[in-house]
């Protein structure tokens, strides 16, 4: 996978970038991620990216000239339909779900805005999609793209040394992750639990679906009412398909007819 950022502050991306998953991401050729600063698409001797907001108010906006040319030139460094990103407080909400969509992805330019926000007439030309980590107000984008970058990387076939831990992990099931115990078997009173040193997988694997939807349930119960409708609208999808596909068989039988081809006066 192909990243493209675009971003005022390129070593802010770049330092991340070199530690742990995303650094050994890099290392076996899975991922590779190039910044572009709209700053080198301007002409004045200040390098200005920003301006005034018209209408008045607090702050600066990021000027569309110098912003629209960096994600062009971010895109021209990415396979063909790669997807512009804006990471926005108005985005819709970043999740697992959607880090899985952006894994099938070749490519993404990720655009990082500054300041009061970026130009209307960048998103309407130039930003196929919005996306938000959450509902706060941070300095820039630069966090949520490297949000994004880590959350898409560590999906991607191997990033990380046990596979098993991209799926066995807080929200890759719609439930928060299970406690977590090693050695030693006793710390300041605490003993690991007895099942988890049984040996018994199935009762292990039993324990600890049970404590993720405890913790689910205590902390983010939304997760499983969410776990609750997905559930019910893929057996709804299920039944409903069942049926189509039943209906459109009575249907081939009855235009076949006894005979077994079809019948040539009405649609095929």
């Amino acid at each position: 996978m192909h990243i493209e950022v675009v971003t005022l502050f390129p070593e802010m991306i770049r330092q991340a970038l070199a530690h742990g998953v995303l650094g050994r991401a890099q290392e076996r050729g899975l991922l590779t991620v190039g910044c572009e600063d709209p700053r080198s698409h301007t002409s004045d001797v200040h390098h200005t990216v920003d301006d005034r907001p018209y209408g008045g108010g607090p702050g600066m906006v990021l000027k569309p000239e110098p912003l629209t040319a960096a994600i062009a030139a971010a895109q021209e460094r990415c396979p063909p339909g790669s997807r512009r990103i804006y990471l926005s407080a108005q985005g819709r909400p970043f999740d697992q779900r959607k880090a899985q969509s952006l894994r099938e992805q070749a490519g993404l330019v990720l655009v990082a805005g500054r300041y009061e926000g970026i130009d209307e007439r960048v998103i309407a030309t130039s930003i196929d999609e919005e996306l938000s980590v959450g509902d706060y107000v941070l300095s820039g984008g630069e966090l949520p793209a490297l949000i994004v970058i880590d959350a898409v990387a560590r999906l991607l076939e191997g990033a990380l040394n046990d596979a098993r831990s991209s799926v066995e992990e807080s929200f890759a099931t719609g439930l928060l992750d299970w406690p977590h115990y090693t050695r030693p078997e006793e710390f300041q009173g605490r003993v690991v639990p007895e099942v988890l040193r049984s040996g018994d997988h199935a009762q292990i694997r039993r324990w600890r679906l049970k404590q993720a939807l405890g913790k689910t349930w205590a902390v983010r119960p939304d997760l499983l009412l969410k776990a609750a409708t997905d559930a019910i609208e893929g057996q709804l999808a299920a039944a409903e398909r069942a049926e189509r596909a039943a209906l459109l068989n009575e249907f081939l039988q009855e235009r076949r007819g006894p005979q077994g081809p079809a019948n040539e006066d009405g649609p095929q």
